[in-house]
């Protein structure tokens, strides 16, 4: 037994389940089930109400056909039938992947926190979710769902292809079904451009092209059925080292199968396969000529006749290193020293969280302070009117709000410690955005209240200029809570650094506003009428840097825009003008959270969603009467012709 932390990956297929652990020092190993690296994922209900996976279940299925489920990975929403019993399809999965957990457990102990599972990448939200179910039903801990391409494309990376920056590969994943993604290397990862699937063109339909060609007579019972099918999976795996083997049937003579008769089953779906690649990749708005490399990953894909299809049809096809673990290999970031530096939650250090909470609680409190002592008051003492700085009142609820949101992480990592079952750091995040952002609301409300009971004006001027600023950075922080609880994406600088706000900003604009209410209430003696306007006017300076700082974070960005703006800002200076230089930074912070949440992957259900992977904006994710899945790239319609597939624009 080998002790450290072990990275568990497992790709759960529609027919075969593979699964390695790998450890930080780079080294891995595959999990074996009965000597094999392959667990078929089929599992059979026995009388008894238990489970049998993996290959004692194809075992049984002669016996018991009623009670065999042979491809347990269903639609979220599809409930089974068997032997009279409505049976989750949840509890059939996660029977195979607590196979797959004792078997690690086997290997490492008990103390596997790192999982990992590989989704197709047609996946929406509602598939990925129940993906998690399983696995929390199969005790596993809180998963990490890796697109199947983007694993592939990681394990290609680790062993040493080299693929730089803006290069575009293919990867053809054909297994019991189809899947062919088109990937482009962007700096902060792989980003899925299109994806198309076919379950109708894989391993399954050349079993049951075989079981037509070399059967006289279909299978008479289920029993016979799956027991022809076990066969003919043997024969067909023994081939790729073997030219001919013999098959036994059941209730008949044994027949010979060679390669040849195996081409003949296979040609057809193998130019499903060729012609759904070609889609892909038109899907993409690409040409064969602008990839780097199509890679092929999948037991089918050990067929040499797939690769001469391809190449027919215009396609230099590569077979990827030990093709059924890569998906998972890549996955665990096998054969790496380092993580995926795209997926690393990299804590803050305590200092700079410390000072993204302090800095603009203070600024806060500072300015709400000199709002309410430095009125300037007008007319009689019966008829007093008090001039109000009502842009230093919003920048101070925009800096509470702020100051609450930079405490989101801190919330979410209280509220983990304190949870009771294992939920992803996605739901705590969201859960924390939410509390935090509450909590923001009810210091600028507290502000309102305190600021009419001190000045002696009605609330309703003061909730306007405290409220309405902090309303649409609130609105963001919820619809990114949202997706965080929801665990539709994760962002690339890990979930500690989605709200850490730019201490510089907060620093120069509360600064700036400060110098500005100063000019606009100071003692004006003659002597230092100049000192005082230059104050307000380098005020203004600084507020415009500030909100630079917050809308852009490139130096050389920061450099260009400021000087405009900072001039706008200084000329505004004045009290008519005071509310809309704090409107302008409550529209700069709105803008960086809006920036910020820019990760997320959003959609409105499983059939109609936009996906953003890797920060570059996808198009609609389609199923179509086929069962095909697409996802194009672009900002034009992409063309799908193959098998009912509709044409989607794309999204911008």
């Amino acid at each position: 037994m080998r002790s450290g932390q072990a990275r568990l990956a497992i790709d759960y297929g529609s027919a075969d389940t593979t699964a390695v652990l790998a450890w930080p020092d780079g080294t891995w190993t595959p999990l074996l089930f009965d000597g094999e690296p392959a667990l078929p994922s089929a599992v059979l209900l026995s009388e008894d109400g238990t489970t049998v996976t993996g290959h004692h279940a194809w075992r049984a299925a002669p016996v018991t056909p009623h009670r065999f489920i042979p491809h347990p990975r269903q639609p979220s929403e599809q409930r089974l039938t068997v032997a009279d019993t409505d049976v989750d399809p949840l509890d059939l999965v996660a029977a195979t992947l607590r196979h797959v957990a004792e078997q690690a457990h086997q290997i490492t102990g008990p103390g596997i926190d790192d999982v990992r599972l590989v989704v197709p990448a047609g996946w929406g939200p509602r598939r990925r979710t129940w993906m998690r179910h399983a696995a929390h039903r199969a005790g596993l801990p809180p998963p990490q769902l890796i697109d199947a391409p983007t694993a592939v494309a990681a394990h290609l990376l680790a062993t040493g292809l080299q693929l730089p920056v803006g290069t575009y590969i293919a990867v053809c994943d054909v297994g019991a079904t189809a899947e062919v993604s088109v990937l482009r290397r962007g700096p902060a990862g792989f980003e899925v451009l299109a994806t198309l699937a076919d379950p109708t063109a894989g391993g399954t339909a050349i079993d049951d092209a075989l079981t037509t060609t070399l059967t006289t007579s279909p299978p008479s019972t289920g029993g016979q059925r799956w027991a022809v099918t076990a066969s003919l999976r043997a024969g067909k795996h023994a081939l790729t080292d073997h030219p001919a083997v013999t098959v036994p049937l059941p209730d008949g003579p044994a027949v010979v199968l060679h390669t040849g008769l195996l081409d003949q089953a296979a040609q057809p779906v193998l130019h499903r396969i060729a012609h759904l690649t070609t889609e892909a990749i038109t899907a993409a708005e690409l040409t064969p000529r602008d990839l780097t490399g199509v890679y092929c990953v999948g037991g089918t894909a050990r067929l040499p006749l797939l690769a001469q299809t391809l190449t027919d049809a215009g396609i230099t096809p590569t077979l990827v290193d030990q093709p059924t673990l890569a998906a998972a290999r890549g996955a665990a970031d096998a054969g790496a020293n380092t993580t995926n530096p795209t997926t690393t939650d990299e804590p803050i250090p305590p200092v700079r969280r410390a000072a993204a909470i302090a800095l603009p609680g203070f600024a806060s409190l500072a300015l709400v302070s000199q709002f309410l002592l430095t009125p300037q008051w007008r007319g009689s003492l019966m008829y007093r009117e008090a001039v109000l700085n009502w842009g230093e009142l919003a920048m101070a609820a925009v800096f509470a709000v702020i100051a609450c949101l930079s405490a989101g992480t801190v919330l979410a990592s209280t509220i983990a410690n304190r949870a009771t079952t294992p939920t992803s750091p996605g739901t705590h995040t969201g859960t924390g955005i939410l509390a935090s952002a509450s909590l923001g609301v009810a210091v600028s409300g507290m502000y309102a209240v305190v600021g009419s009971l001190y000045v002696g004006y009605p609330v309703n001027g003061f909730l306007r200029w405290t409220l309405l600023p902090v309303i649409p950075i609130v609105a963001v922080a919820a619809v990114m809570a949202l997706i965080a609880a929801r665990q539709w994406r994760t962002p690339t600088s890990g979930w500690s650094k989605l709200l850490a706000f730019p201490t510089g900003s907060v620093i120069t604009a509360a600064a700036g506003m400060l110098l500005i209410q100063y000019s606009l209430t100071a003692d004006r003696w003659p002597n230092l009428v100049l000192w005082i306007d230059l104050a307000g006017r380098a005020g203004g300076l600084f507020l415009g840097v500030g909100t630079v700082m917050a809308l852009v974070s490139q130096p050389i960005l920061r450099l260009i825009l400021s000087a405009p703006l900072a001039v706008i800002t200084a000329a505004l200076v004045s009290w008519p003008a005071s509310g809309i230089l704090g409107a302008i930074y409550a529209i700069a912070v709105t803008a960086w959270c809006r920036r910020t949440g820019s990760w997320v992957q959003v959609g409105t259900n499983e059939r109609d969603q936009v996906r953003r992977v890797g920060g570059t904006v996808g198009c609609p994710v389609s199923e179509t009467s086929s069962g095909m899945s697409w996802c194009g790239g672009g900002d034009g319609p992409a063309v799908g012709a193959v098998a009912g597939v509709t044409s989607v624009p794309c999204a911008a």
